[in-house]
């Protein structure tokens, strides 16, 4: 006799068993590593088809949630953490909306001259002094950040001093130097850890990462900040929320666009 009802309705089946599955994880009935019951026991759980089951664990599986192996069972993964990539919460608010404690860790702190690319992000003459800033930022003791980050070392004198493991780096910009980062552009990329990044974030080299790249602006609209961030692909991942509207204006045409067509073409693209 099944334990778990599934309703006829708009919902179907397969989406239940996927929800009843998912709430479960998400409330550790079943842990990392921990084998899911065969599919002719959920099946008969759920009182529904093998291939209703399949469906379900296909969902969670595309999720990251489970690992199907043929002849070995289905296994349990490690929960991703999600970053809301537009959003405005800090790496410690992120991190205990997932119950985790974060903590941050300062790998190195120097002056050093700027590069190419970051003179020209910073706004700046080649050569001109920066502040090289590279910081891990740990979850539960879990590298899962590593950030390289540029500042101008004339426009921030001192900063080196302040407490970098257990203080806001953009408070202190704005308590300490009256600057406050109102608009950030950046870029994000897949990559491969190189051997050094891979061992900080205690990766195999070559591990499958995020490299997200960008620029912080201040309330004058010039550039504050030039940064690189290594996102270990494993356990992080980004997510973006958009607002979407529709055009109602009418296509002009169907047609396909050939070769003998060249203006229809250029309309379309515009």
């Amino acid at each position: 006799m099944a334990r778990y009802r599934l309703e006829a309705g708009p919902i179907p089946l397969h989406h239940q068993v996927y929800l009843d599955l998912r709430s479960m994880l998400d409330a550790g009935a079943w842990r990392e590593g921990d084998r899911l019951p065969p599919e002719r026991e959920l099946a008969g759980r759920y009182g529904c088809s093998l291939i209703t089951v399949r469906h379900a664990l296909g969902e969670l599986a595309r999720e990251g949630r489970i690992e199907r192996t043929r002849g070995r069972g289905t296994y349990v993964l490690r929960q991703r953490i999600d970053h809301d990539f537009a959003g405005t919460l800090s790496f410690a608010e992120q991190m205990q909306r997932h119950g985790l404690n974060a903590r941050t860790r300062v790998v190195t702190a120097r002056v050093e001259p700027a590069g190419e690319a970051v003179a020209q992000a910073l706004e700046l003459d080649v050569f001109r002094p920066t502040i090289y800033l590279e910081r891990l930022r740990m979850a539960d003791d879990e590298p899962l950040i590593l950030e390289q980050v540029h500042l101008s070392a004339d426009r921030f004198p001192g900063l080196l001093e302040h407490d970098l493991e257990h203080s806001s780096l953009y408070g202190l910009l704005a308590e300490r130097y009256q600057t406050q980062v109102t608009r950030i552009a950046e870029a994000i990329e897949p990559v491969v850890l190189r051997t050094r990044e891979a061992r900080l974030l205690k990766r195999s080299p070559r591990t499958p990462a995020l490299l997200v790249e960008g620029t912080a602006f201040a309330q004058d609209g010039g550039p504050v900040e030039f940064a690189r961030s290594y996102v270990a692909g494993d356990r992080t991942r980004y997510f973006v929320e958009r607002g979407f509207a529709r055009s109602n204006r009418p296509i002009a045409s169907r047609e396909p666009i050939t070769a003998a067509s060249p203006d229809r073409r250029v309309a379309a693209s515009r």
